[in-house]
């Protein structure tokens, strides 16, 4: 059963700001690379459970994108009784571990 993915409004905006810092909208690499993210990110809708639980927040879980040194993580929640992903945040992989009010 697929899990409806939602972007919350925190998540939207590093989608929207990682776009502009890569400049997609000027290079077919980058449109490329955004285009894949975006489709990781959709695709938890298939298995969201197979990423690992955040060392945070143990009700979370993380989903690594990119190749190093241009990792980024995808911090999202699931609801099983509503089958649903919630995907809470998204940041550089290199940025230090967030806290629980960083996700509002």
């Amino acid at each position: 059963m697929a899990y409806p993915v939602n972007m919350m409004p925190r998540a939207e905006r590093g989608r929207e700001s990682i776009y502009a810092a890569i400049d997609a909208d000027q290079s077919d690499a980058a449109l490329r690379w955004f285009t894949e993210l975006q489709r990781a990110i959709f695709n938890l809708e298939e298995m969201p459970t197979r990423c690992p639980v955040t060392p945070e927040d143990a009700r979370l879980r993380h989903l690594l994108f990119g190749r190093k040194p241009h990792v980024y993580r995808v911090i999202y929640q699931i609801f099983e009784k509503r089958k649903k992903v919630d995907v809470l945040h998204i940041r550089h992989r290199a940025r230090q571990a967030f806290e629980s009010d960083d996700l509002k």
